[in-house]
């Protein structure tokens, strides 16, 4: 029998308060109960029950291998907390490479997003060479709004999702 071994190397990147690393298989309750969530997924996609976030979980380290790139999770540096996660996410049928993240509840309104999301672009741009990036973000998600202006982004374009679902697509300014 022919066994396939994948090795990911997925980069660990760092913060003033944030490690960005790769997922670990441990981490599957912190995913599960992050996208189980109803108010951490209400501008995202629904949320997930326990079932579907663990294929969500696999396609994570799918996309690493698929792609090249992906979703780190976030954790605190000087407790270990998890807080979250935010990647590079270009899902088939999306609009191109897009800066995300979602964050526990309790690491809200806190500076993380802007400080994750930022340093996710700065490894887009200087590491991997991406221009054109993008955020994809629901018009009634005003913290997710901000940050993304905050980061430089402007306002392209409206598209509406395969859903139905209205969505501003914003572009980060190429270096």
């Amino acid at each position: 029998m022919d066994t396939l071994a994948l090795q990911l190397d997925i980069p660990r990147l760092e913060t003033a308060r944030l490690i960005l690393r790769a997922y670990r298989p441990e981490d599957f309750d912190f995913y599960a109960g992050l996208t189980g969530d109803e108010e951490v997924m209400r501008y995202i996609a629904p949320a997930n029950t326990r079932p579907l976030a663990f294929r969500a979980f696999c396609a994570t380290f799918g996309h690493w291998i698929v792609r090249g790139h992906g979703m780190w999770v976030l954790e605190e540096k000087s407790t270990g907390r998890l807080l979250g996660h935010a990647g590079l996410p270009h899902w088939e049928g999306s609009q191109g490479m897009e800066v995300g993240y979602a964050l526990h509840p309790s690491a809200w309104g806190q500076g993380y997003a802007l400080e994750a999301a930022s340093r996710v672009l700065q490894y887009a741009h200087d590491t991997m060479g991406a221009r054109g990036v993008i955020s994809v973000i629901h018009p009634d998600n005003a913290p997710s709004i901000r940050v993304a202006e905050r980061m430089g982004a402007s306002l392209l374009r409206e598209h509406t999702g395969s859903d139905g679902v209205r969505l501003l697509i914003y572009g980060h300014r190429d270096p």
